[in-house]
């Protein structure tokens, strides 16, 4: 029989024992953002009419717009399930009002899958 030599896995994980790490202790270590980062959604209500593009363009179903007065008020509400967004910006981009917008928190992590719908 002849003798397996280790493979080139060894030697690279060798390699790199050595070097510092390269990525950073999230949250003890400051987390540098790109302008245009998606992190959580945010919605204004008051420049809302609820025509729903967001709603039929979002390809996880991730959002839901409720009215919650009168068809004259046009209050409405908004509701992203966190655990389903894919954060893709389509329905900021397919909103004609701007009412959507991401901002730069980043920890939307949760232990209870119910804390994960967000009302916005």
């Amino acid at each position: 029989m002849s003798k397996k030599l280790p493979g080139k896995i060894i030697n690279l994980a060798l390699k790199h024992f050595f070097k510092k790490p390269a990525t950073i202790s999230y949250p003890n270590g400051a987390l540098e953002l790109v302008d245009n980062y998606r992190g959580k959604l945010t919605y204004n209500p008051a420049a809302c009419f609820g025509c729903g593009l967001c709603v039929r363009h979002c390809p996880a179903g991730a959002i839901k717009i409720i009215n919650v007065g009168t068809k004259q008020d046009r209050q409405m509400k908004a509701e992203l399930n966190v655990a389903r967004c894919i954060f893709c910006g389509q329905c900021v981009d397919s909103c004609v009002k701007k009412c959507l917008s991401y901002s730069q928190k980043i920890d939307l992590s949760s232990l209870n899958k119910d804390d994960l719908v967000v009302q916005l």
